[in-house]
């Protein structure tokens, strides 16, 4: 932050824009299409792609576009309406992904082909890709970053939202000489049998999908926030779903217990000669925030840390009070044009992803709905065990058809499913899981 508040600045003042392309219109788009109009003179949303054109035009009002907006439907039309100074929108991705005029596509629509109806054409075009989208990365997010690498390119999810705010903290931690064995995000609430209908108030509250907030409440979402977070370090789960610790056993009117009490509980689960874990825990103070347990056993460090007051060692607290996502996910944008930094990105083979299990009894022949759902949540799992089971992936379990009942809390396999033909993120898992040599079961 204090690199890229100079340098968009400097970019300001020389009269130049990052030009931003956008897919996606909902919730979190809006936040960050305005923030980028209150906050970044050096920056501008030039188009929206979105399945409903009018919802990325009411995007656009929202944050006060003073032009009148132009819905297209055609390359051309796209490149000329952002030559000419107007804010476009299009129901077709690629053509945001392709366009003239767009120096950084931001992803931030929760899907799977969709997504990739313009991650593709984006990293083929030569343009960075930053990801509001954890269940794509924590997919096929190490596939896509082998795509982007031959094609000279960034792809990062981004900063702001879990992920990224997570990826700073590491990366200040081993800065300051220590190894990160346990990155964990805190949550208020975890009850994988949530669902729509439960979470339908707090949805309208805050004018939010209820497929979304359910995600957040059944724990599907921290399991594919926490693997991309792995995908990047190397880290690991010390067991399906994580751990979890949960003092409050699912009551969150319970008073938040201070951060340093988790500490003892983790600790026993920590090696110090193995990559380290990602976490997750429940009804911590900071409630919005995400930490790191960075470990040295140097003693004269450890004598300056007791100085500090950060205790005696050898593992230590560091954390991040809050995650801004909208408010900070304009300064990934920045950090990907001005300095070729990622804020989080995959290295190397999946280490972690995420697997789909049966939220209630299902059916044979039942129509598997999707993230967020009646029927499904997701959990973390090493890639390893994954592949070991033939476990379905959490984010390809959507219009899977059951070939036999799944009982309730039980995981979903591909043996257990038939897939709906012609899906590219069907395609594109094989291609990653043949890439880095894993062997799957994977019909």
């Amino acid at each position: 932050m204090i690199l890229i508040d100079a340098a968009l600045s400097r970019h300001a003042a020389a009269g130049k824009h990052i030009r931003v392309g956008v897919i996606g219109a909902g919730f979190m788009v809006a936040g960050v299409v305005l923030q980028i109009r209150l906050a970044h003179p050096a920056m501008r949303v030039v188009a929206i792609a979105a399945r409903r054109p009018d919802q990325a035009e009411a995007v656009f009002r929202g944050a006060g576009a003073a032009d009148a907006v132009k819905r297209v439907e055609t390359q051309a039309d796209l490149n000329a309406a952002i030559a000419a100074g107007l804010p476009a929108v299009c129901e077709d991705p690629a053509l945001v992904a392709k366009a003239d005029g767009v120096d950084v596509v931001l992803e931030a629509t929760g899907s799977m082909d969709f997504a990739l109806r313009a991650v593709l054409p984006a990293i083929e075009a030569g343009k960075p890709v930053v990801l509001m989208n954890a269940e794509l990365d924590a997919t096929i997010g190490p596939y896509l970053k082998v795509l982007a690498d031959k094609a000279g390119v960034i792809l990062t999810n981004v900063d702001g939202d879990q992920p990224g705010v997570e990826m700073n903290l590491i990366r200040y931690v081993r800065g300051l000489g220590f190894k990160p064995l346990l990155s964990a995000s805190v949550k208020t609430l975890q009850d994988q049998h949530r669902n729509p209908t439960t979470q339908a108030a707090f949805a309208a509250r805050w004018r939010q999908n209820a497929e979304m907030v359910t995600s957040f409440a059944d724990g599907s979402k921290v399991a594919f926030e926490q693997a991309v977070v792995a995908n990047a370090t190397g880290m690991r789960v010390a067991k399906r779903g994580m751990l979890g610790i949960d003092p409050t056993n699912k009551d969150p009117t319970l008073p938040l217990r201070p951060l340093e009490d988790y500490v003892p509980w983790l600790t026993p689960h920590l090696d110090p000669d193995k990559p380290g874990l990602v976490e997750f825990v429940v009804g911590a103070r900071p409630s919005a925030g995400v930490f790191v347990i960075g470990h040295t056993e140097d003693p004269d460090q450890r004598h300056y840390l007791g100085y500090y007051k950060l205790g005696e060692g050898p593992y230590y607290l560091f954390y991040t009070p809050y995650h801004l996502v909208h408010l900070e996910a304009p300064l990934t944008i920045a950090r990907v044009a001005l300095f070729a930094d990622a804020a989080v990105s995959p290295e190397g083979p999946p280490k972690v992803g995420v697997v789909a299990t049966a939220k209630r009894d299902l059916p044979a022949g039942a129509i598997v709905d999707g993230i967020g759902g009646y029927d499904t949540y997701g959990q973390a799992e090493n890639m390893a065990d994954i592949c070991a089971n033939g476990d379905l992936p959490m984010a390809m379990a959507q219009g899977c058809t059951l070939l036999r009942p799944i009982s309730k809390d039980a995981p979903i396999r591909f043996a257990d499913v038939a897939v709906p033909p012609g899906r590219a993120i069907d395609a594109l898992y094989a291609q990653q899981l043949a890439h880095f040599g894993l062997n799957s079961k994977t019909s």
